[in-house]
């Protein structure tokens, strides 16, 4: 896929040479892409904190023992959900097939106060943020590959071994494409 194919619910996967550490090894679900800019969340930084801790505040959260995940370099006291379900919360975005973006406090709230678990409920703080040059710039220069948004990959039950099985699925598509396969 070319620049021409990146918006809202496609995924992003590094190359092996992004020199960016913010970016290394990551994969992004892009769910917003337009004239305000791109953001994506990268899937595949599960923390260690619980949802708990980080949000002990709002009401639902206090018994989440599921962890928050490194949505990206931007904004670290940001926080987004992508939820699972085969229907369209009030408030919420439709990202890519089943999957949408809860961005707003209220909704949120909602969201956890539901019996919403860890395989159907990511908790974000962060995000990755571009211009929409800029990343069509990084795209031309073969930093990120684009996929499809693929709901079982934003949910992945393993997001540590995410990146290294599509990096391979990446590279034997070149393959393929190069080699007459």
């Amino acid at each position: 896929m070319r620049p021409v194919d990146l918006g809202p619910g496609k995924m992003l996967v590094a190359s092996r040479d992004l020199p960016d550490p913010n970016f290394a090894k990551t994969v992004i679900l892009l769910v917003q892409y337009d004239n305000d800019g791109v953001v994506g969340l990268i899937v595949n930084r599960r923390s260690k904190v619980p949802v708990s801790r980080v949000l002990e505040d709002l009401a639902g959260a206090k018994n989440r023992p599921d962890p928050v995940y490194a949505g990206g370099p931007v904004g670290d006291s940001d926080v987004f959900a992508l939820l699972r379900t085969h229907r369209q919360p009030e408030g919420a975005k439709h990202v890519c097939g089943d999957v949408f973006l809860v961005s707003t406090k209220d909704v949120l709230e909602k969201t956890l106060g539901t019996s919403a678990d860890s395989n159907s409920l990511h908790v974000y703080v962060g995000y990755a943020g571009w211009t929409v040059p800029q990343l069509e710039h990084e795209t031309d220069l073969g930093a990120w590959y684009i996929f499809r948004g693929d709901p079982s990959a934003v949910f992945d039950s393993d997001p540590d071994t995410l990146w290294p099985r599509l990096i391979r699925e990446t590279e034997l598509r070149v393959a393929r494409m190069w080699g007459g396969f």
